[in-house]
Formats: C-alpha cells, sequence, structure tokens
C-alpha cells in the first residue's frame, strides 16, 4: 500500500532519518514506535507528503509520490496537534474540510453525518467545538480525517489525553476499520494499544529501523525471558528469569510448599526499552 524506500532527511548537521526502508501492507494496522527524536514524525511527514526527502522515495501504490496534491488526497491524516477550528461546530469542520478534499453536494452531507455517526458525536453536531470534551475532540480529528474516504489512514498519537471511554472508543473505531480493510499507520508511544491494536510493529531510533515484525515475534526476539516470583513457607522469596516459566514453577514446587506465586511474561514494553535503552532521553 505504502513503500518507503531508503529514506534520508537531515536538517542542518542532525540527522533526522537514516535509510528507513519499509512496506505498509494493504489492510494492516502498522505500528512506528520510537522514543523522542527517533525520527518517526519527519519519516510520516515524508509519508504523507509534507516534506520531501534529500535521498530515497515514498510511493502509494497504484498512485505515486504523496508530494503531488492528487496522491495526497488519498491519505487521511489526524495529526497529534487538533487540527480543528474551536470557533466552529463538529458539523461545519467536517463540511469545511470535505469540501477541501473536493466533496461537495448531497455527497458531502452524507459523508459528514457517516463520519459525525462514526465517531458518535451525531447528537453534538451542531455544538461548538470549544465546548467539547478533549476525547470528543480527538474523536472528531478521527471523523476529519476519514470524511473523504481515504485508502490510506494515519493516527499521530490519537489517543493523548483522552478519557477511558473516548480511549476505548478510539480503539473500537480502528478494530471495525481493519475488518472493513482499511490501511492505517497508528503512532504512538502506549506500548498496549501497540500490542493490542497492531498487526505489525516497527521500532526506530536514531532514525534507523531497528526491528519490524509482529508483536509475537518482536517479542519473542527481542522481549527477553519471563520471571518468576514466589515466596515459600517461612518467607522465603524467590525471583527466577526463565525462558520455561512452567518447568519452572514444577521445579520450585518440588523445592518446597509455595505459598504464593506470579509470572511476569516478556511485552512489547520490555522489547522496546531493550531495543531502545531504559535511560529518558529528551531529543
Amino acid at each position: 500500500m505504502l513503500t518507503l524506500k531508503n529514506l534520508h532527511k537531515s536538517f542542518g548537521e542532525t540527522v533526522a532519518v537514516d535509510d528507513l526502508s519499509l512496506e505498509i501492507r494493504r489492510g494492516e494496522v502498522f505500528g512506528l514506535l520510537g522514543p523522542n527524536g527517533a525520527g518517526k514524525t519527519t519519516a510520516v511527514n515524508m509519508a504523507i507528503g509534507l516534506l520531501r526527502p534529500d535521498k530515497g522515495s515514498v510511493t502509494l501504490e497504484g498512485a505515486g509520490s504523496p508530494t503531488r496534491p492528487e496522491v495526497r488526497a488519498k491519505i487521511g491524516v489526524a495529526p497529534q496537534g487538533l487540527a480543528l477550528y474551536e470557533e466552529l461546530s463538529a458539523e461545519e469542520n467536517l463540511s469545511f474540510f470535505g469540501k477541501i478534499q473536493g466533496l461537495h453536494g448531497k455527497h458531502l452531507k452524507e459523508r459528514v453525518r457517516w463520519t459525525l455517526d462514526f465517531v458518535n458525536l451525531w447528537e453534538r453536531r451542531r455544538d461548538r467545538i470549544s465546548t467539547y470534551s478533549g476525547g470528543m475532540k480527538r474523536r472528531l480529528n478521527l471523523a476529519v480525517a476519514l470524511v473523504h474516504e481515504p485508502e490510506l489512514l494515519l493516527l499521530d498519537e490519537p489517543t493523548v489525553g483522552v478519557d477511558a471511554q473516548s480511549r476505548n472508543s478510539i480503539f473500537e473505531k480502528i478494530e471495525t476499520m481493519r475488518q472493513e480493510g482499511r490501511t492505517i499507520v497508528y503512532t504512538t508511544h502506549y506500548m498496549e494499544e501497540a500490542q493490542r491494536l497492531c498487526d505489525r510493529v516497527g521500532i526506530m531510533d536514531q532514525g534507523k529501523l531497528l526491528a519490524l515484525d509482529t508483536v509475537k515475534g518482536l517479542i519473542a526476539a527481542h522481549g527477553g525471558l519471563s520471571i518468576v516470583s514466589a515466596e515459600r513457607a517461612g518467607g522465603e522469596e524467590v525471583r527466577v528469569e526463565t525462558d520455561d516459566p512452567v518447568a519452572e514453577l514444577v521445579r520450585l514446587q518440588e523445592g518446597g510448599k509455595l505459598l504464593r506465586f506470579s509470572v511476569e511474561s516478556p511485552d512489547l514494553e520490555g522489547v522496546f526499552l531493550n531495543l531502545t535503552g531504559r535511560h529518558l532521553r529528551d531529543n
């Protein structure tokens, strides 16, 4: 669906993206993860045609480069910074952005109605955005990205600052769109979101792609060992790293009665930290 080939982008002496190659498959939810300064935003901006790479190419299947307006129209973007007019209503926002994408007349009205229904905001369609909660604004931001029926959808941190109900609603919408065969690129710093939603995940750092696989494949390759914790009679505590937690529990049980035990399995957060480092970085 989308091919990034040997992308390079520098800003002065700073290399933001360094020989990045990716293929986003039609119909998948692809997660792009990375710490601050990893190059995710620059890569995404090249993918949607807002930035031109210094080297390399970006191609949307069957259409060409997204630097061309007619190709860019096939992409829907829900940016992390809300792209909404606060003094307009939800209906007015969607009508405005729909017209920018070339929609008009009956078709425009149908798309506005459909997208507002989809994000559960039809009943609030005439209210100014300034009266909306953070979660409602995020859902409308998603509606704006969908109004023109794009082939490819980019969601950049779509659940930042939202309440639990809106967050779950956004998850449900993404899962619905995946079932319908829509292609989605999803950036997030919430590992549990990527683990739940994404078919494949790419992890970037310092402009390079460090790993790319299914969540299960990444955890198997980079997640490390399981940790078995147990407490014996008398208060003795045991903590063991193992690749076979069941066998380890059997061994511990044979050594004396266990009062309680727990198993910490590897997860995507562990993969992320193992690949990018465990120290906080601001750039």
